[in-house]
């Protein structure tokens, strides 16, 4: 009997869910929210950029590289990889289907583990963190056997 993992997430919140087998259905094992990813990029910034003088009349603005919302969700990308590997060095699961938003499984999979990246069986570019268990499942049933 082969344990599955299935992670469902996007920038600001993530479920993990476990099936034990065919005909078992998903058991929650665990939520988790990123409440900095839901925020407004000015309320995450400290203050303004920051001005350089140039020789003549000109000036500029320092530019950060990244935003303060692609700062966050890179922070919970790697959050939720620490969990993934943490699930595989408990061996709490053999197999992982990875359910997030496009730009986030991007992140995401920057963000694993060798080890784990092994694990992944499937990845689906979908966010489904709003659907209800139900649905969700009838999203799955191709991919696991609920």
């Amino acid at each position: 009997m082969t344990r599955t993992w299935i992670l469902v997430a996007n920038a600001s919140t993530a479920t993990v869910y476990s099936n034990e087998g065919p005909n078992k259905g998903l058991t929650r094992v665990k939520t988790l929210a990123h409440a900095e990813s839901r925020e407004k990029g000015s309320d995450l910034a400290s203050d303004r950029p920051g001005h350089s003088q140039s020789h003549g009349n000109g000036h500029g603005a320092f530019v950060a590289a990244k935003s303060p919302k692609e700062v966050e969700a890179q922070r919970f990308a790697l959050e939720l990889a620490r969990e993934l590997n943490q699930g595989r060095t408990n061996h709490a699961y053999e197999r992982l289907l990875l359910v997030a938003s496009p730009h986030f499984m991007g992140l995401l999979n920057q963000q694993l583990d060798a080890h784990v990246r092994k694990l992944v069986a499937v990845s689906i570019e979908k966010d489904y963190t709003k659907l209800p268990e139900k649905e969700l499942a009838g999203h799955l049933e191709n991919h696991v056997f609920l």
